[in-house]
């Protein structure tokens, strides 16, 4: 690693944005930054945090955002971070340390989560009543109440929480919020709830990702039918590797049922992500044969190649799929 520069400092360029009992937010912004896409004229940081035991740093997050929250910390505890940052001239340079304390844990905050976890209606009701409780209020996963609610399937408990105030539109630390959730555990009549209450289709978490992408993902195929039937965009792409619901199937799941009502409801059998990879291509890739049959059914064309040239049966081959391959060239077959 480059030394760091003395000359090279950036004063309250780490600041802190939120602090709750449980978490702490930083963000940082640098002047001359050039926002380019490109990693190679990009800074990239380097989070670190002090070992309160040994006085040392310890790196906690390293990447090219220019935010971070600090999460799983303890109430009433004072934590001190700094910002390394390395230049694409190859400079490095550290900010001033920044110290901050978590805050007191709210009366009673506990108990809530406790009671929510408990599946305890009456004890929840009492905990609520005493009107000291912040009904949104985080545990150390950076959860609130009707996260954890809704992501149990405790549906009793959801329509509670809902009725004292409880916020439907609170993200996790990686910009979950209850509905996405809900979709990825599978839970259909607390997803027909919360939308009922104003949770929509369009919410994103971090990477860019809609409640129905973790549809996709946990493979919930009621919740999917529900969703498009309600109007949800079907090939709704996330903002990292644009993939839409039908790609996250061929990566993540394989799941035909699944892929095949997408199909059906519209969803592109062609579509391309960033990288130029099709469905049928993430398929082959991760060898689920009969999902690569199903969207050679619906018209994938194998001929499409990424941007590195490579098509699906020059996939199959590679990663050895015998079988794969046999069946792209019997779709070829005329």
């Amino acid at each position: 690693m480059n030394p760091v520069s003395e000359d090279y400092m950036f004063p309250e360029v780490l600041m802190v944005d939120k602090v709750s009992h449980y978490n702490i937010e930083l963000s940082w912004k640098m002047a001359q930054d050039t926002h380019s896409d490109s990693t190679e004229t990009r800074s990239c940081f380097a989070l670190e945090q002090m070992d309160p035991n040994g006085h040392t740093y310890d790196t906690i997050y390293t990447g090219y955002s220019t935010e971070y929250i600090v999460g799983e910390l303890e109430p009433c505890t004072r934590y001190q971070f700094r910002l390394r940052i390395s230049k694409p001239n190859g400079q490095c340079c550290l900010t001033p340390a920044v110290s901050v304390s978590t805050a007191s844990e709210p009366l009673y905050g506990k108990h809530l989560h406790q009671a929510v976890n408990r599946n305890d209606e009456e004890e929840l009701i009492k905990v609520l009543q005493t009107g000291k409780v912040n009904v949104n209020i985080c545990d150390k996963m950076g959860l609130t109440p009707l996260m954890v609610a809704a992501q149990k399937g405790f549906i009793r408990i959801v329509h509670i929480l809902l009725e004292h105030g409880a916020d439907i539109h609170m993200k996790n630390g990686s910009g979950k919020n209850c509905m996405m959730l809900a979709c990825f555990a599978g839970h259909l009549d607390i997803v027909k709830h919360l939308h009922k209450f104003g949770a929509t289709w369009q919410s994103r978490d971090l990477s860019g990702c809609t409640p129905l992408h973790w549809a996709a993902d946990g493979g919930h195929l009621p919740i999917i039918v529900y969703m498009i039937e309600d109007g949800c965009e079907v090939d709704v792409r996330d903002s990292v590797s644009q993939w839409t619901p039908l790609m996250r199937v061929s990566a993540v799941s394989g799941n035909s049922t699944v892929a095949s009502f997408l199909i059906r409801a519209g969803a592109d059998v062609n579509v391309r992500d960033k990288d130029g990879k099709t469905p049928l291509m993430m398929a082959v890739l991760n060898n689920y044969e009969q999902l690569v049959s199903l969207l050679l059914n619906h018209g994938a064309d194998q001929d499409v190649k990424n941007e590195f040239g490579s098509g699906a049966p020059k996939m199959a081959k590679a990663f050895g799929s015998q079988n794969i391959s046999d069946l792209l060239e019997d779709k070829k077959q005329p």
